[in-house]
């Protein structure tokens, strides 16, 4: 079982930018798909972007390419989100995830039987 913990999150103007962390610890296999969802109020949990820790293959949703950018420290075991131009629309709750994959890494890949951090908050104002 990977631990997840996020950091990073917090209240920002419309335009402004921030960079999320997710430090992982536990791994046992030698590639992972990781990668953010958000979740805001009332909503479904939407997957953002996601990364292959060995391929380095990116995706992103479509709501967010563009602004946002995911990548990984491989030395410190750490997944990232920078996002920029941030919009009101962007506030939610943002959780990281991982499952181990040989290749596989998409959205339902992680939703289907992933792990999860706790969160951290982003807030957006207009």
């Amino acid at each position: 079982q990977v631990n997840l913990v996020e950091s990073g999150g917090g209240s920002v103007q419309a335009g402004g930018s921030l960079r999320l962390s997710c430090a992982a610890s536990g791994y046992t296999f030698g590639s992972y798909c990781m990668g953010w969802f958000r979740q805001a109020p009332g909503e479904k949990r939407e997957g953002v972007a996601f990364i292959h820790t060995r391929r380095g293959n990116t995706y992103y949703a479509d709501s967010v390419k563009g602004r946002f950018t995911v990548s990984q420290d491989n030395a410190k075991i750490t997944l990232y989100l920078q996002m920029n131009s941030l919009k009101p629309e962007d506030t939610a709750m943002y959780y990281c995830a991982a499952r181990a994959s040989i290749g596989f890494c998409s959205a339902p890949y992680l939703d289907d039987s992933g792990s999860w951090g706790q969160g951290t908050q982003v807030t957006v104002s207009s």
